[in-house]
């Protein structure tokens, strides 16, 4: 089964304001088993436009991703996050397909 992972680019506002929704987003994350592969950190843009903040949240399906983003205990968290920040949040299905073959012409 793939697994689900939120991406999330943010421009933090204020970053006193925003310290308490990073101080308080552990437990909900850990409720559905979320898992941080990237919290920040140096980035570089290539194409497109880019934010401050990268953040990339793995579970351990598309739907308790979903279901993490639209509980209460999230939608909470949105609320203490929004006036601090603005950013762009995809939901997305990982995949787990056959990978591109090494082989010249495979």
């Amino acid at each position: 089964m793939a697994k689900g992972y939120w991406i999330a680019r943010i421009d933090v506002h204020n970053p006193e304001g925003y310290k308490e929704y990073v101080a308080q987003n552990g437990p909900v994350f850990a409720k559905y088993g979320g898992k941080f592969l990237v919290r920040g950190g140096r980035h570089v843009s290539k194409e497109g436009s880019a934010r401050t903040r990268n953040v990339v949240i793995e579970f351990k399906d598309y739907d308790t991703a979903i279901a993490c983003y639209n509980s209460p205990e999230y939608v909470r968290l949105v609320a203490l996050r929004k006036p601090h920040s603005e950013g762009d949040l995809v939901i997305i299905e990982g995949y787990d397909g056959p990978q591109p073959s090494l082989e010249p012409g495979g």
